[in-house]
């Protein structure tokens, strides 16, 4: 699965995420997104999270919609389960299954302490190309997952901010820089957001000189922008623009804070 394209499910996750409430015990929500190339649908993600005291679950589905949807039939499950520390999501599990046609690939993470302690792919990855960058140990310490990695605890800075991210094969950072404030309609409900330019910063786990990476490594009009959760004292993205050969890439959240 390209990585730009599992970058994307995880941005819709990460808004998501942010209706949790560490505060109440059996705590539902779900949530639904659209995500547009220009003013094209191109997709749309519905995601649950799950919160039993101090544990949580976030499970989400992804599909093609719209004109992409007549071409190739994609469609993805994710799920991320953990627990919560002050406001923080320290992830336990973490799974993608990714479908295109009749193709399947899964991806599993097992998380301790912020560090990947074990990893799988299915089906068992090929003999990589000479050109690939292996992920190494070092590469496994102190990360987030796709999920978890932009909810940001109220009082702390949003942006400067390096996140490194690990989603089952590619180890990259996301290099957030401050851009102002702005504010958008989330729901017929008008919300205050903190606006974050992002920089890609592939580490390991790719084909060194792939178009789609080196395209989004260079990309500079990448933003994700952040707005306080009413349920939750954090931060998380309720809006992310994508940019992509074919045109800008928008995820909006439909619903946002419970």
């Amino acid at each position: 699965m390209p990585p730009p394209l599992r970058h994307l499910i995880a941005v819709a996750a990460l808004t998501a995420a942010a209706t949790v409430s560490v505060y109440a015990a059996d705590t539902r929500y779900q949530s639904d997104y659209r995500i547009t190339l220009g003013i094209l649908p191109v997709a749309r993600a519905s995601f649950v999270t799950e919160v039993d005291k101090s544990a949580y679950t976030i499970s989400g589905k992804f599909s093609a919609s719209g004109i992409v949807d007549v071409f190739t039939d994609i469609s993805a499950q994710t799920t991320v389960s953990g627990t919560l520390h002050d406001n923080k999501m320290d992830a336990q599990r973490y799974s993608l299954v990714y479908k295109t046609g009749r193709s399947t690939k899964t991806y599993e993470v097992r998380y301790a302490g912020g560090n990947v302690t074990e990893t799988e792919m299915k089906p068992t990855p090929k003999t990589p190309p000479k050109n690939w960058v292996p992920v190494m140990p070092e590469d496994l310490l102190a990360v987030f997952d796709p999920i978890g990695g932009l909810i940001i605890p109220q009082g702390e800075t949003i942006c400067p901010r390096t996140v490194p991210i690990f989603d089952g094969e590619s180890r990259m950072d996301l290099v957030l820089s401050p851009k102002g404030t702005d504010t958008m309609k989330v729901g017929g409900t008008k919300v205050d957001a903190v606006v974050c330019s992002v920089r890609y910063v592939p580490k390991s786990g790719f084909r060194k000189g792939r178009d789609d990476i080196e395209y989004l490594r260079k990309a500079t009009d990448m933003e994700i922008w952040f707005a306080k959760s009413d349920t939750l004292k954090v931060y998380a993205p309720v809006y992310a623009r994508v940019p992509s050969r074919m045109g800008p890439i928008y995820v909006t959240a439909v619903t946002f804070g419970g």
